[in-house]
């Protein structure tokens, strides 16, 4: 019997993913019914139904679970979902639509990637939704954006998905399902596993983190978004890279693993980090990292926000725990990696490491200070910034060469 924490809500993991002859007859089945197509957000959720990452959700909600998720941080059941996970398109395309009828869901390249059992139509009010889940209505916000680009009409029903998209391809040995990561702990006798969220490169800070974590737990898990992100943000063939340099060099072997997952990120902070915990739970981690800024943006978030949130929702919500970790920085005194709770210096002794930082010392060709990153990692991020000085260079030259 496994020793891993269990899947949210449930004794096992809900796979909607079909396979084998069953795929294919539905796949067939498929193509005569009407389509819609998915947002990239909407696609990734769609995986995460199939990979059995949103376990115990079997499709796109409905109104009662839209409300309770926004008010209360629960579906219309009572069990705990912090974030809404919905399907939208325009008015006249669901006036065509029948309730208990199949529907196809297609992506942007037009790949038929499931089938939706339509079960409910509904309106929703998306500042309401916006206030809720990230606390501001401001359309600056890259969350608030996509939600108020959503359609007017909201799709609700169960699916059935054929494809988990290029992930398994362009990603192979870094993107791994529920099934993978949770049998890749048992192999390596890990009960206890701690997430490490992240959309960037691993800099000194990310590392201390994971090591607190290593201290506590018999393995970390660095679990990259392989999603979209918002621009400026590096790429996660460039940030695998990266933290897979980290690992090598300057961790002991088998103690932590890369690994990656399908979904954008809503920059919700607060309630994206309940969201990472709750699927990190079916990925079969039983803490999550919580640093500064948790799934943050710009400053629409305190700090620590996203670890206070943790002490507003009910004790059995998640088994999934989140390790708080105050502020970490570079003491010169200290000559070492330290935090509010461990350093007793003043703030003109340490060096904040930011992601933000050292991406825009990077981006303008900089210096990076030793305490930011290492050498190795370094080299990494600097290869790919130089190709993009490269490129920006070549089409500034063709743009002169076509005005001529």
């Amino acid at each position: 019997m496994s020793q891993l924490v269990k899947p949210h809500g449930s004794d096992t993991l809900k796979i909607l993913l079909l396979e084998g002859s069953e795929r294919e007859q539905a796949l067939q089945a498929a193509e005569t019914l009407p389509k819609i197509t998915l947002s990239s957000r909407e696609r990734g959720d769609l995986i995460m139904f199939g990979i059995g990452g949103f376990t115990p959700l079997d499709g796109f909600m409905g109104k009662a679970d839209w409300q309770s998720v926004c008010d209360n941080m629960t579906l219309a059941d009572g069990v705990f979902w912090p974030i809404p996970i919905t399907l939208s398109t325009d008015a006249a395309t669901a006036e065509g639509l029948n309730e208990g009828q199949d529907v196809a869901l297609v992506d942007e390249a037009g790949e038929i990637m499931g089938v939706l059992t339509l079960t409910e139509k509904y309106g929703i009010d998306k500042a309401h939704e916006c206030q809720q889940v990230f606390k501001t209505t401001d359309e600056e916000h890259p969350g608030v954006k996509m939600v108020m680009a959503q359609g007017e009409v909201n799709l609700a029903g169960p699916v059935k998905v054929f494809s988990q998209g290029e992930f398994p391809t362009k990603y192979a040995g870094i993107y791994m399902t529920p099934t993978e990561t949770r049998a890749m702990f048992e192999e390596k006798g890990w009960k206890t596993v701690a997430a490490f969220q992240t959309r960037n490169p691993m800099h000194r800070s990310h590392e201390h983190l994971a090591k607190i974590a290593i201290e506590i737990c018999d393995g970390v898990m660095v679990h990259s978004l392989l999603g979209n992100l918002k621009p400026g943000d590096i790429p996660a063939e460039v940030r695998q890279e990266a933290i897979g340099t980290l690992i090598d060099k300057y961790f002991v072997k088998n103690t932590v693993v890369q690994s990656g997952y399908p979904l954008d990120m809503r920059y919700a902070g607060p309630r994206e980090a309940l969201l990472h915990a709750l699927f990190r739970q079916n990925y079969g981690c039983s803490h999550l990292i919580v640093g500064r800024d948790h799934a943050g943006v710009g400053d629409y978030y305190g700090p620590f926000d996203a670890h206070h949130i943790f002490d507003e929702i009910a004790d059995d919500a998640l088994i999934t725990q989140p390790l708080k970790i105050d502020w970490t920085f570079w003491c010169d005194k200290c000559g070492t990696m330290a935090s509010m709770r461990t350093c007793p210096h003043e703030a003109e002794d340490r060096v904040l490491v930011s992601g933000t930082k050292l991406r825009k010392l990077l981006s303008e060709g900089g210096d990076v200070p030793d305490n930011f990153s290492r050498p190795e990692v370094l080299e990494v991020l600097r290869r790919y910034y130089e190709g993009l000085q490269e490129h920006e260079k070549v089409k500034v030259e063709l743009k002169g060469h076509s005005a001529r």
